[in-house]
C-alpha cells in the first residue's frame, strides 16, 4: 500500500494546482525544479511547480509530479544533475501543451523557471467528444499525466458513462484501462461509471480474485468488492475459514470476522 499511498499524494498536491485561477488557454509561468525521484532506482525525475516565488524549498506549496526519462521529457538526463552549474531547458511535449523548466543545476537539482503552452488542437478535439471548459492548469496537469485523446476516445467505446475533465486525471493517475473495463464487464457485472472505475482500481480491486470468490459460491455487489479489499476478505481467508468450521459465512460475517480478529 506504501506505493499507492504516493500515489495518491501526489495526485491530491496536483489537483490542488487545478484550483488556482488562470486566464484559459493562455500560457502559464511559475518557478519550477527538477530532480531524481524519492525512489532513486526507477531512474524517474520528479518535477516541482511552484506555486509562489517564496517557496521555492516549501513541498507544501508546489506540485509533484513523477516522469519517467525515457518517456518523453528531452533536455536532460539523469546524469546532468551532476553537473554543478550546467544551464539545462527540460522539455515535455504532450498532447495537451508543451511544458519547459530552464534553469541551472545546483547540488543535483534544476531550478529555475517553467512555462506551460496549452495546445488548441487538443482543446478543440476534446470538445468533439463533449469534454468543454478548460484552462491552461488543467491542461498543464493533462500534459504531466499524459491524458491523450486516442486514450479517451477508447475508454468511451466501452460504454464507461459518468466521465468528466475533472475525473479523466483520476482514471489516468489509477490506471483505469479498457482492458481492465473488460474484465470486470466479462464477469457478468453491469457497466461501472468511471467514479466506481476509480474507485475500484484505488483498492486494487482485482478481476481474478472475484472470480474465485464467486465461483465459491458469493455474488458481491460493486460495494462488496470494495470492502473485500479493504478487509482483505480473499478466496484463501475464505477457504480458511470454512476449514476452522464457521457456518454460514456470508460476506458481512467474514468482515465481522476481521474486525473483530477471530482469525487470530
Amino acid at each position: 500500500m506504501h506505493l499507492l499511498r504516493l500515489i495518491a499524494f501526489a495526485a491530491t498536491i496536483a489537483l490542488s494546482r487545478l484550483a488556482l485561477p488562470a486566464s484559459p488557454l493562455e500560457p502559464t509561468h511559475a518557478r519550477c525544479s527538477i530532480g531524481p525521484s524519492e525512489n532513486e532506482e526507477s531512474g524517474a525525475f520528479s518535477i516541482r511547480i511552484y506555486d509562489r516565488d517564496d517557496c521555492l524549498d516549501d513541498r507544501h506549496c508546489s506540485s509533484q509530479f513523477n516522469h519517467d526519462p525515457f518517456k518523453g521529457l528531452t533536455g536532460i538526463t539523469i546524469s546532468d544533475l551532476a553537473r554543478d552549474g550546467a544551464h539545462l531547458t527540460a522539455t515535455l511535449a504532450a498532447e495537451a501543451g508543451t511544458f519547459t523548466c530552464t534553469g541551472t543545476v545546483r547540488d543535483g537539482v534544476l531550478r529555475g523557471d517553467s512555462a506551460f503552452t496549452p495546445d488548441q488542437a487538443f482543446v478543440d478535439r476534446m470538445a468533439q467528444m463533449g469534454f468543454t471548459g478548460y484552462n491552461s492548469e488543467k491542461l498543464e496537469a493533462y500534459a504531466f499525466l499524459n491524458v491523450q485523446t486516442a486514450w479517451v476516445r477508447s475508454l468511451q467505446q466501452t460504454g464507461v458513462k459518468g466521465m468528466t475533465q475533472d475525473n479523466l486525471l483520476a482514471m489516468r493517475i489509477f490506471n483505469v484501462e479498457p482492458a481492465y473495463i473488460s474484465s470486470i464487464t466479462a464477469l457478468g457485472y453491469p457497466m461501472p461509471d468511471a467514479d466506481k472505475l476509480i474507485a475500484f482500481r484505488v483498492h486494487r480491486v482485482d478481476p481474478e480474485e472475484v472470480r474465485q470468490i464467486r465461483a465459491l459460491g458469493y455474488q458481491p455487489t460493486f460495494d462488496d468488492l470494495i470492502q473485500i479489499r479493504i478487509f482483505h476478505i480473499t478466496p484463501e481467508f475464505i477457504r480458511k475459514m470454512q476449514d476452522r468450521g464457521f457456518k454460514d459465512l456470508t460476506l458481512a460475517k467474514l468482515v465481522q470476522i476481521k474486525i473483530f480478529k477471530l482469525d487470530e
